[in-house]
């Protein structure tokens, strides 16, 4: 059976930086306010003027990340995108990248899994490749949030902690035993979906209802986040799910080489690392830099670490993600 390897690695972000003191011009809020909560310093936000889209930021991280393997685009044979803010309610961007990039006509699946989208796309990818249906898999998250944030002070609990960006890899099969994906875990908890969604327009309250209810009290097309409680859940469970890939590898918490999370919050990171006694020096963090990126933010956080050098041959390296659905999985490569 054929193993499932990082191939390359890739990311793009806008260059619209935005910072918290300018949040402060649209919104009553402060640096010391966003930090302390959330970590973040800035993020990026699309300009207003600018042709970005979450299909064309996640096609220029797949370049990156395919010339980053040493390949071509017409050597990847599947595309799988994952991401909750698409160009479009259908089709979906993976579909997008495959025409951006002039591949021939391969397939292209559309991930929705939102923080944890990137986790269940490598989970998905790793089963295709182990199976020997695809050899170069290009694997994409990508997000364009700002567009859809309320930037008022009214919803500054969720505003603040989004950002845009796009990261991708290339899966790739090799035959070196004990090298690439050695597990992957995917969980759900669908009772709590509404904890952290965005629940309109849908087809539960479709654009024809908005239009004809007019009601300017109405916020369901902004995202709503219970971020205490979603804080609770998340720390609980990056660990279940952590030492869950890790007993099933064989694996203690100090055979860890470094741990990349999804960026959702600085304060999540930071508590995972002590609960599971783990260096500093061993976790990844971006999110000062980038705000939460959701599926984009653990292929970010991949490319600028492999381009950093913390990822070594041989290294373990484990990912974890947690949000929305609730969904939260991991993975761990050997790398």
């Amino acid at each position: 059976m054929k193993n499932t390897i990082i191939a390359g690695a890739g990311h793009y972000v806008p260059e619209n930086v935005v910072k918290n003191s300018d949040l402060q011009l649209i919104m009553e809020t402060s640096d010391e306010w966003i930090q302390e909560r959330t970590g973040i310093q800035e993020r990026r936000w699309v300009a207003s003027d600018s042709d970005d889209s979450t299909s064309s930021m996640g096609t220029k991280a797949a370049r990156n990340a395919i010339a980053d393997a040493g390949l071509e685009p017409n050597d990847i044979d599947f595309i799988i995108f994952a991401t909750l803010s698409p160009d479009y309610y259908f089709p979906g961007p993976g579909v997008m990248v495959q025409e951006q990039l002039g591949i021939d006509t391969v397939g292209a699946l559309d991930i929705r899994n939102q923080c944890s989208g990137f986790i269940y796309g490598l989970s998905v990818a790793d089963q295709f490749i182990k199976t020997g249906q695809y050899k170069n898999i290009l694997l994409i998250g990508s997000e364009l949030h700002s567009g859809g944030l309320d930037k008022t002070t009214r919803g500054r609990g969720v505003s603040v902690i989004f950002g845009d960006g796009a990261g991708a890899v290339v899966l790739q099969a090799s035959d070196e035993a004990g090298k690439g994906v050695l597990t992957t875990k995917l969980h759900s908890e669908g009772k709590h979906a509404k904890e952290l969604a965005l629940l309109g327009p849908s087809t539960a309250h479709w654009v024809d209802a908005i239009i004809e209810e007019n009601n300017p009290e109405d916020l369901s097309y902004y995202p709503y986040m219970n971020g205490n409680f979603v804080f609770k859940h998340a720390v609980t469970r990056f660990q279940e799910v952590i030492y869950e890939a890790l007993a099933s590898a064989g694996k203690d918490s100090s055979d860890i080489d470094l741990l990349i999370p999804h960026q959702a919050n600085l304060r999540i990171s930071q508590y995972v690392q002590a609960k599971m006694g783990l260096a500093p020096e061993k976790v990844f963090n971006n999110i000062m830099k980038y705000g939460n990126t959701t599926a984009a933010s653990i292929p970010i956080a991949l490319s600028e670490a492999k381009a950093e050098g913390r990822l070594k041959k041989g290294d373990l390296l484990c990912l974890a993600a947690f949000g929305s659905g609730f969904t939260w999985g991991s993975a761990l490569v050997q790398f």
